[in-house]
Parts: C-alpha cells; sequence; structure tokens
C-alpha cells in the first residue's frame, strides 16, 4: 500500500544552479521551466541557472523559481503521495501536485505574492532569525519584551528550532533577550508569516479568488492549521491567511506520523525539510524513511526507496 509522503520546500532551500540537472536530462523539466518563462514573461530558468544570488534571493524571484524546479522534482517522480505538505512557499508547489492549482496560475500567484511581501516591507528593514536550542514559552515570552518594533514567531519547524521575524532591529534585541544556543539569519528579503505582512495578505487575498481551485487529488496539510484540506475552498482559505500567520511545521508533520506516512520524499532543493523531519520524529514509534528529489542522481534513489512502499 502506498505510505508515502511528498514536502516541498520554502524559502532558504534556493541556490544558483538548482534545476539545472534536470533541464540537462530531461524534455519534461525543459517543458516545465518553458512554460514558467511563458506564463511570467521573464527567463525563471536563467534565474535558477545562473544567478546571480542576490537576484534569486529576491522574494519577487525566489517564489516562483522554487516552485518552478520543485513541480518538475515531483513530476519526474512519477508516482502520487497519499498525502502532501509545502513548508510557506511550498504548499502551492503541494496543491500543484494535488491537482488544486494550474501550475500556470500558481506561478503568477506566488510571483504576486513576493511582490506583495517584499512591497510590503522595504528592503533591508525586516529580517528573520532560526533559533537553535530555545524552548517555545521562553520564545514566545521574550519577544514580547523587544521595544524595538515587531517581533513574532514565525515558524515552528521542530522542538529544536524556532524561528522569529519582524523588523531586524526587534529580531536582533529578541536574539541578545532569548539568548539561544546558537541562531542563524535567514537568507531571505522580508518578515514573512507575521503580522507585518497583513498589507501582502490582503492584497493576494483579490487574487486567490481570482483562480480556479479544484478538489485535490490527495490531501494536503497546511501550514495555518496543520491539518489536511480536501476541498478547493478549503485550500483557498488555508493560502489566504497564511502570509500573515505562523507555519505551524512540526505539528503538521505529526499529521503525516497520524496518516500511518512510512516515507517522505523531499521534492525540491535542498535538504532542509528532511532535516527537520529527522529532529521532529526522533521520539515516533518509527519515524518514516528519507529521500529527496533535487538532481538526477537523487531523483534515481528517490525512485528505489518508492519501490519499497508502492
Amino acid at each position: 500500500m502506498n505510505h508515502f509522503a511528498c514536502l516541498f520546500p520554502g524559502q532558504g532551500s534556493q541556490s544558483v544552479g538548482m534545476g539545472k540537472d534536470l533541464y540537462d536530462r530531461s524534455p519534461l523539466a525543459r517543458e516545465i521551466f518553458h512554460r514558467a518563462d511563458e506564463a511570467l514573461g521573464f527567463a525563471v530558468s536563467r534565474l535558477c541557472f545562473e544567478g546571480p544570488e542576490e537576484e534569486l534571493r529576491l522574494t519577487r524571484n525566489t517564489q516562483p523559481a522554487l516552485l518552478t524546479v520543485s513541480t518538475i522534482a515531483y513530476s519526474l517522480l512519477g508516482a502520487d503521495p497519499v498525502m502532501a505538505a509545502g513548508h510557506s512557499l511550498g504548499e502551492y508547489s503541494a496543491l500543484v501536485a494535488a491537482g488544486v492549482l494550474a501550475f500556470e496560475d500558481a506561478i503568477r500567484l506566488v510571483h504576486k505574492r513576493g511582490t506583495y511581501m517584499q512591497e510590503a516591507v522595504p528592503l533591508g528593514v525586516g529580517a528573520m532569525a532560526a533559533l537553535m536550542g530555545a524552548a517555545y514559552e521562553d520564545v514566545r515570552r521574550k519577544v514580547l519584551e523587544a521595544v524595538s518594533g515587531t517581533v513574532e514567531i514565525a515558524n515552528w519547524n521542530s522542538p529544536e528550532q524556532i524561528v522569529i521575524a519582524g523588523h531586524k532591529e526587534a529580531v536582533e534585541e529578541a536574539i541578545r533577550l532569548i539568548r539561544p544556543a546558537r541562531h542563524v539569519m535567514l537568507p531571505v528579503s522580508a518578515p514573512f508569516h507575521t503580522s507585518l505582512m497583513k498589507p501582502a495578505e490582503d492584497r493576494l487575498g483579490a487574487d486567490l479568488d481570482g483562480v480556479a481551485f479544484k478538489v485535490p487529488k490527495f490531501p494536503v496539510v497546511t501550514n495555518v492549521d496543520a491539518r489536511p484540506v480536501r476541498t478547493g475552498e478549503e485550500a483557498r482559505d488555508a493560502l489566504k491567511r497564511q502570509v500573515s500567520r505562523p507555519v505551524l511545521w512540526t505539528a503538521s508533520m505529526e499529521a503525516l506520523r497520524e496518516a500511518g506516512i512510512t516515507l517522505c520524499v523531499e521534492t525540491g532543493p535542498g535538504k532542509v525539510l528532511s532535516g527537520l523531519m529527522k529532529r521532529i520524529s526522533r521520539g515516533w514509534p518509527k519515524p518514516p524513511a528519507l529521500a529527496n528529489v533535487e538532481n538526477w542522481e537523487s531523483l534515481e534513489k528517490a525512485r528505489g526507496a518508492l519501490s519499497g512502499v508502492l
């Protein structure tokens, strides 16, 4: 029986050169890159392959680039999971895979989403930081003590990793107050999943209302509620609320455990979500096996892993 799930990465997983190996080896990959370029009116393929990194890192570019590479990775995998989840932007990739959103609609939406997010907070004003070794309740209390601006919990990624976001000075102040064992400033250009994104959320809502949402082929676990959606309207509503609310990734992965998932395939660049799943599932009776698809070598390994669960 099929017991595998697909995980779709979000911002921070991008890197110059992503998708090039798949493009060189697969006519389907070349077709999807061409469709992306046509839908956007600029060469997202060039950004993926050549950068520069500073341009690829801009939110309005990162989002369609990652969605394109993730869609290619999933399409080449050649099998439907029993369930899927996507981290932030990755939720759009998951919904494309599930047939809820047409690829061209999704890529135009995430380009607008990235643009709106970037315009909500000027470049250089916002920041995000991943905190390791800090207790959730301690982080929740200490961000309220910061006085130099807005700072909030943006992602609960694993029991050991919490992301905070907001005004750059407030994020830095919160880090000093929390004193985590370790912290990393994230390579993103806006403070996602905070109240500072409310203007972007309002603008994106109108665009989401203008796009068709279909019934998913398989359930997609949403970031905002950490539960599977089974209708197009549920998916639309979740995407509307997602922009200014935290990503409940730890709880979302618990939904996969409850569904009996035995293999998780990260479909897209990097292994960020695989690493988080390792930490989240440490206490589970049987942690899922992990695979990823970001180039041809990893694609073949993932196909091999699938043969054991299909």
